[in-house]
């Protein structure tokens, strides 16, 4: 997820591929963990972190895009 949140930032974003905010603060996590509450493990759940974050219960997924 190489996303910048902002809370307002879907009212205002391209409809493809949108890049995030221009704020550059906090960096967006999407989906949940095996400690999070039944409705935060959504893919389309949405978290909010520093980028110098440290949570034990964030991880990453590799990702490749598709090939022609």
């Amino acid at each position: 997820v190489n996303d910048w949140y902002a809370w307002d930032y879907y009212t205002f974003s391209p409809i493809e591929n949108p890049t995030g905010s221009d704020e550059h603060s906090v960096k967006v996590l999407r989906g949940g963990s095996w400690s999070n509450i039944d409705t935060a493990v959504r893919a389309a759940k949405r978290f909010t972190a520093s980028v110098d974050a440290r949570l034990e219960d964030a991880g990453f997924r590799c990702a490749q895009d598709a090939q022609p």
